[in-house]
């Protein structure tokens, strides 16, 4: 039988993630089918009613890849109760009678490299050492230069005077990046693109509104799961802030957590685990930086967050800053939340117009 790969869909990173392990492993690797409600729908059939929606699009994504022929899966664990979840997704999908090889790389809360690399091999007996390491350097750097790009389309694109400018020039960008295995070439096409991407026209008043998006990491990170939180932000001319992306998760975050203790300690004196604490440094500093509001966003059922969300809020509660918080579970319904985004954008604006 010929060896498919697959993995869960997130967002664009599917891209750097395909070519990693097309390159590691000399296999046919098929992304996951981008996210629909048919995705979540398969998951919640199948999953535990206790266990977070993470896990619910996650074993949605594996259950359609199997259909579509993969016979390989790669999940990723570490973090909160998403360490444990490979196991328990391994005997859901064998107990629908899948027939799978199933690998999880970061099995200690840790990603190691020798680890790694002896996993990689033992599927391709001819990967070398360099090969290997080339790799991740050149997907690290991928995922760094989306992330960087990203952060300039938050800022600018509600406010772009053609429409569609940062979308399409992003999607072209993509597919460059995803034409070269040089990591000179694209370190090249990278400050290309950056400064297409400030060349776009828009119209941008200096007094506009500025919100900061904060919460669960794959509720931030996957457009679906949060209901497209971003674009609805970004049509009602907005500009947004967020923090989390697989650039932190993978190699920033470690060299902030002291930081973000000494800034935090008035209101915590230890992490809570995941991204508990970054997010209530994350309120004081929106707070510093004069936001005029912040949305948390998070899983149903998301136990750092459910820790962290009464410290949150009395950082803002002092510190008169506006919050709402968004919970999302295979029940919450886009009327439910725009509707109460349109409210909050609303008292945005009110509290502007009586400061001006």
């Amino acid at each position: 039988m010929k060896k498919v790969i697959s993995f869960p869909h997130l967002s664009n990173y599917y891209i750097p993630i395909s070519l990693l392990l097309e390159k590691l492993t000399n296999l046919k690797v098929i992304s996951s089918p981008h996210i629909t409600k048919k995705t979540l729908e398969i998951g919640t059939k199948y999953s535990p009613d206790s266990v977070c929606i993470p896990f619910k699009y996650n074993l949605g994504n594996f259950i359609e890849s199997l259909d579509n022929g993969a016979n390989i899966l790669f999940t990723a664990g570490g973090g909160c109760r998403y360490r444990y979840y490979a196991e328990v997704t391994e005997v859901i999908l064998r107990d629908l009678g899948y027939d799978f090889e199933f690998y999880k790389l970061i099995p200690e809360d840790k990603f190691y490299v020798i680890k790694a690399y002896k996993l990689f091999k033992s599927i391709n007996k001819d990967l070398s050492f360099f090969k290997y390491i080339h790799s991740l350097i050149y997907t690290l750097l991928f995922i760094f230069y989306m992330d960087e790009i990203d952060k300039i389309v938050r800022k600018n694109i509600g406010f772009e005077t053609k429409k569609n400018s940062h979308s399409s020039l992003y999607k072209r960008m993509l597919n460059e990046f995803k034409k070269t295995d040089s990591i000179f070439k694209l370190s090249f096409l990278y400050f290309k693109y950056r400064r297409l991407f400030k060349k776009i026209k828009i119209n941008k008043p200096k007094d506009c509104l500025r919100i900061g998006i904060i919460g669960e990491l794959y509720t931030s990170m996957e457009p679906f799961s949060n209901y497209f939180l971003e674009s609805y932000l970004a049509k009602a001319n907005i500009e947004v802030k967020r923090f989390t992306n697989l650039s932190y998760l993978l190699w920033q975050k470690i060299f902030i957590v002291r930081h973000m203790l000494r800034v935090s300690k008035k209101y915590c004196k230890y992490t809570l685990g995941a991204d508990g604490l970054d997010n209530v440094y994350r309120a004081i500093k929106l707070h510093k930086k004069n936001y005029d509001g912040i949305i948390h966003i998070k899983p149903f059922g998301c136990t750092p967050e459910i820790g962290a969300i009464p410290i949150i809020q009395r950082v803002c509660n002092e510190n008169d800053m506006p919050i709402i918080f968004f919970s999302y579970d295979s029940e919450t319904s886009t009327e439910g939340i725009e509707t109460r985004l349109e409210a909050f954008i609303d008292l945005l604006n009110t509290r502007r117009d009586k400061i001006d």
